[in-house]
């Protein structure tokens, strides 16, 4: 088997890591866990139907009220039985109403969502897992008082994506974001990209357009300015991405810059966003700012926000620095964003 030149094994990786900072000795044994469940969930993912009905629905649903499919379930359990050999004192999931206690004794708690972008699963679009790794606390009442602190006291955070090719993104201890992939022939996983950097400025966009009707002002606004292209206030043309799947966005814009958005809108049960702060924001925005990007709510950084339950939405925008700070100034300066509302756009009442 060729070998793979100038590349850092991924256990290599989390030694020399260790040798740097021994307390991180327990978090590299979580991040080893994962890794090997992972593998085995890309070697599921690969078969599709020749593994059986993946997509199928179950009867039952998640703790976010979506339809529970196969694969969903299967994830959970695979990674909850990774867990079980690893340092962990508890686990939250998107599948779990509750925190699951594993080992009290352990001095970490991982929050996970098993299987992002479910949807997409016969669809054979990229799918991934996402993770976030959080010490226990000394003063905690009961497991879920450990999950309940703010994204930046994570010890490690990243996510899986299960598309052409296998990758474990992450960020340990207070390092730099790392790109390890998959080497299927040796089922091992080797450093693919060191320390990316999110592109300052962007082109790209990725946002669900199908619900601009239900979009407050400010999203609006900003959305109808990059549609503008050049002849707009940004000056510049843009292009949409949208997947349907969190992680395939985080990671196309770790490597080539854009922003992100799942604002809260007009509906009911998304006025707060739809998206989880701990087990899909966090961690989401934990490796985005590693990488140079940044991450809010619209307003507030992610990170500093401290959730109110496990299972708390929020709005996330995330990606290049110069965007997001630029959807903030639509939001907290209103009269910048009435001069963008639509009354004065190319359609607006103002051009009759």
């Amino acid at each position: 088997m060729p070998q793979i030149a100038g590349t850092e094994d991924f256990e290599a990786h989390l030694d020399r890591a260790v040798a740097l900072d021994a307390r991180l000795g327990g978090v590299a044994q979580v991040l080893r866990a994962i890794a090997v469940a992972s593998i085995e969930m890309s070697g599921l993912i690969g078969l599709g139907r020749l593994y059986g009905r993946l997509g199928d629905s179950r009867a039952s649903t998640n703790t976010d009220g979506d339809v529970q499919k196969e694969l969903d379930v299967l994830a959970n359990d695979l990674f909850v039985s990774a867990f079980k050999r690893a340092p962990v004192a508890a686990v939250v999931s998107e599948e779990m109403s509750e925190p699951l206690v594993l080992d009290p004794a352990c001095l970490l708690v991982v929050a996970m969502d098993p299987l992002d972008g479910s949807s997409n699963i016969d669809a054979n679009v990229s799918i991934g897992t996402i993770f976030s790794i959080l010490p226990v606390l000394a003063d905690a009442n009961g497991a879920e008082a450990h999950f309940l602190q703010p994204g930046r006291t994570q010890i490690a955070a990243g996510f899986v994506i299960y598309g052409p090719q296998t990758s474990l993104v992450f960020a340990l201890g207070s390092g730099q974001t790392q790109i390890f992939t998959l080497d299927r022939r040796a089922g091992r996983f080797y450093q693919a990209v060191s320390a990316p950097v999110v592109a300052s400025e962007c082109a790209e966009y990725a946002i669900n357009a199908s619900n601009y009707r239900h979009w407050d002002t400010p999203i609006r606004a900003f959305i109808d300015d990059c549609e503008q292209g050049t002849e707009g206030p940004l000056k510049r043309n843009h292009n949409m991405r949208w997947t349907g799947s969190l992680v395939a966005d985080a990671y196309r814009i770790l490597l080539r810059g854009g922003i992100f958005l799942y604002p809260g809108d007009q509906r009911a049960g998304y006025m707060d966003g739809r998206l989880r702060l701990l087990y899909e924001a966090n961690p989401v925005a934990f490796i985005i700012e590693r990488a140079g990007g940044k991450a809010s709510d619209c307003l507030r950084p992610i990170l500093d926000i401290v959730p109110s339950a496990i299972h708390a939405r929020i709005p996330l925008v995330f990606g290049s620095p110069a965007a997001v700070e630029l959807v903030a100034r639509y939001h907290s300066d209103l009269q910048f964003s009435a001069e963008h509302a639509p009354l004065f756009g190319k359609r607006g009442l103002m051009r009759l």
